[in-house]
């Protein structure tokens, strides 16, 4: 495992509580299960950090753009795709103390993981150095404003959007029925219809599972009447 100095090399912050750095590199495999031992708390916790700091980074710079297309971008941006992309370029995977099962059956590259190692080291250092410092690191991995506006950040992960929106409303629940169409035996596809409280709001097709979900989410997020691209 690379020394962990050369992790606050990358992401440009100096811990100077080096037990805490580490607690948030700790995935609950390594810890016996313990959540006193893991990332688990930290990652609750960055996740607040992060939704706060990517909502006043929007809601400052991009003034004409209304509540629902600012739901929207907040949501790419804190999807675990996008987490785990920023966990990708600073090769996060290769600093995690990981459990020996975990170890073997490739733990170091699960979304997963490294989604939420990144929000717990997130939370690491907003505890260690403050938000502003927190801030600084969340803000180098967010799109500029510029790329925002121009429209060329991809949006993809309507699901998460989809759930983002919902989240307003706590009664409400979703859920996604998908099968397998039986009409090609040589290439599989699979059709999905995506539900509110049991109600269909949206479908679509896709040559996976993941993917009939994704155009089922997107068709829901659109007759909700919000933009798609």
């Amino acid at each position: 495992m690379p020394e962990l100095s050369s992790l606050e090399e990358k992401i440009g912050y100096s811990f100077r509580n080096k037990e805490l750095l580490k607690r948030a590199l700790t995935h609950s495999s390594y810890s016996g299960g313990k959540n006193n031992g893991s990332n688990e708390r930290l990652e609750f916790l960055g996740d607040s950090v992060l939704q706060m700091t990517v909502s006043m980074y929007l809601f400052t710079n991009m003034k004409t753009v209304p509540e629902g297309g600012l739901t929207k971008l907040r949501a790419s941006i804190v999807c675990e795709n996008s987490l785990y992309g920023f966990a990708k370029k600073i090769g996060l995977g290769e600093y995690l103390y990981l459990g020996k099962g975990e170890e073997v059956t490739g733990g170091r590259d699960r979304r997963s993981i490294l989604a939420d190692a990144f929000e717990a080291l997130l939370a690491a250092v907003y505890l260690d150095g403050g938000s502003d410092e927190a801030a600084k690191i969340i803000l180098s991995f967010v799109p500029s404003v510029e790329a925002l506006k121009s429209g060329k950040v991809s949006l993809g992960d309507y699901k998460t959007i989809l759930q983002e929106i919902i989240q307003q409303n706590p009664e409400e629940k979703i859920s996604y029925d998908v099968h397998e169409n039986g009409d090609n035996h040589h290439t599989k596809s699979f059709s999905a219809d995506v539900l509110l409280n049991g109600q269909i709001i949206g479908s679509g097709t896709g040559l996976s599972k993941k993917e009939a979900e994704q155009a089922a989410a997107k068709e829901a997020v659109k007759l909700m009447g919000y933009e798609t691209n």
